[in-house]
């Protein structure tokens, strides 16, 4: 039996020790790491995602549409934490193998700064879309309002939303550049509408009036799945210069707030016409100065018409 003692078994021992076991270990612990991070990222991901889903505002999605947005995330935080792993692992290989790594960690701090500095832009936005994924501030179909953007979200990405508007423009929003999300169509949404009665208004019979158009509407099958609380007179807003304004409250599914509004404006014009309650508005007087009309209309006079005679100004001397 050799003795591993002896050349050159000692040396070739030696070698194992102190160069191929340690190289060995950083691969083998680089593996586990990066097998690990996907775990450990798809454990935190998952857990925010479960708490939005029974706590927060996302528990209207779908099971699908959970599971994409937690594929998205996943893979966007495996890969930047698997990069600096094999990066890490990289330059402990280098300087195991007696290289001067060094030049190679103040280049590649040099590069980082660069890159910070470059791409700071593109990593905000990356941020903040998963935190908008994570959030479930929107989602692909909502009508929203980004940036002083108003439209129907068409895409949405880790990097930017694209917002199609009521003219058909396509818009595209970088999600660093979305400060505040208004989300217009999220479970249900209002009537609120103004309306202003003339003061010599019964106000008690416009109530009666409004009250019943909303009650009419919400009770057809038409709207009775639609609309959730009928639309009435919640309280009189103000005695304003032109008449009393009665604030009209409703709830509707969010999905139809311009059309069950638009309809109920309609009919409540129809209502108050049908009731002979006015709709006060701004009187206007309109003085119109037209000599040439007055002088073909035969009106007007000219100079010689309106200066005294001679007969005029002896009458006046006597």
């Amino acid at each position: 039996m050799p003795d591993f003692k002896d050349p050159p078994w000692g040396d070739i021992v030696a070698i194992v020790r102190t160069d191929v076991l340690p190289l060995l270990l950083v691969i083998v612990v680089a593996i586990v790491a990066v097998r690990l991070a996907g775990l450990f990222v798809h454990g935190i991901v998952k857990a925010l995602l479960d708490r939005e889903a029974t706590e927060g505002t996302a528990q209207e999605l779908s099971a699908v549409e959970l599971k994409k947005r937690m594929d998205t995330l996943d893979q966007l935080a495996t890969n930047v934490i698997r990069f600096f792993i094999l990066i890490i692992a990289t330059l402990m290989i280098l300087g195991k193998l007696g290289l001067d790594i060094g030049p190679a960690v103040a280049g590649l701090g040099v590069v980082g700064i660069a890159v910070g500095f470059g791409a700071q832009t593109l990593v905000r936005d990356y941020l903040n879309g998963a935190l908008i994924l994570v959030e479930n501030q929107f989602a692909k179909g909502d009508v929203v309002r980004l940036a002083g953007v108003a439209g129907a979200v068409e895409d949405f990405s880790l990097r930017r939303t694209t917002l199609r508007d009521l003219d058909g423009v396509v818009h595209t929003i970088p999600n660093g550049e979305i400060k505040v999300a208004s989300n217009l169509t999220r479970v249900w949404a209002r009537i609120n509408q103004d309306v202003t009665v003339a003061y010599s208004t019964d106000i008690d019979r416009a109530i009666e009036v409004v009250d019943n158009v909303g009650r009419q509407m919400a009770g057809e099958p038409e709207w009775k799945r639609r609309i959730l609380e009928a639309p009435r007179v919640e309280r009189v807003e103000a005695l304003g210069e032109y008449g009393v304004t009665l604030k009209i409250l409703g709830s509707v599914r969010a999905q139809e707030q311009w059309a069950a509004g638009g309809e109920f404006r309609k009919r409540l014009l129809a209502g108050l016409q049908a009731n002979g309650i006015e709709i006060p508005r701004p009187q206007r007087v309109i003085l119109s100065r037209d000599p040439g009309g007055l002088r073909d209309a035969g009106l007007a006079a000219t100079t010689a018409d309106l200066a005294p005679t001679q007969e005029d100004l002896a009458e006046g001397t006597d």
